[in-house]
């Protein structure tokens, strides 16, 4: 199903984790969330939409190598097609709603199924994906908002896309435009 963790990459998860359990940002992250759902819904053709979250929400909880954190709105049904980070390693938690996260590894897609049950195992809520790994997400018939976590800032965090006409070729963006 889906790649094991090490220790360390454990314990970031389990720290991201305890982060998104403090009662002070259920609050913040769903009122984020609802704004970003209204902003993808004012764009029917998007796939996506998202804002980021800002640091010091989450009061010093988050390990020192998070540099920034964002809530994505995954439209109902949506494929989003692969896109990776060059210059950050992601880490992403199912906040409300479910869908397959799929991660290029050893030449195919692998499935990661996840859940926003609070109660369910981490492999169930949470994947990380390393720099420069192929992701998308496949979102089922209900819209997906999910809580992502950058180690680089916001302003930096480089998303890459291939090219549809030319496979040998990619296009980059910034996620936060300046």
């Amino acid at each position: 199903m889906g790649m094991s963790w090490n220790p360390e990459e454990r314990e970031i998860l389990e720290a991201l984790d305890t982060a998104l359990r403090d009662p002070a940002i259920f609050p913040v992250l769903d009122s984020i969330a609802s704004r970003v759902v209204q902003n993808l819904q004012r764009d029917p053709s998007a796939l996506l939409a998202w804002d980021t979250v800002p640091r010091h929400l989450y009061q010093g909880q988050l390990p020192q190598m998070i540099l920034s954190s964002w809530v994505f709105v995954l439209r109902a049904g949506a494929i989003t097609g692969a896109e990776r980070h060059p210059n950050s390693h992601q880490r992403m938690m199912s906040w409300r709603g479910n869908g397959d996260f799929q991660v290029w590894y050893q030449d195919k897609w692998r499935s990661h199924c996840l859940l926003s049950d609070p109660d369910a195992a981490l492999e169930r809520r949470w994947v990380s994906i390393p720099v420069n790994v192929w992701h998308q997400a496949v979102v089922p018939a209900s819209d997906w908002v999910v809580v992502s976590f950058h180690t680089v800032p916001a302003e930096e965090l480089i998303e890459e896309r291939p090219d549809p006409a030319d496979e040998g070729k990619t296009h980059q963006r910034l996620y936060v435009f300046m």
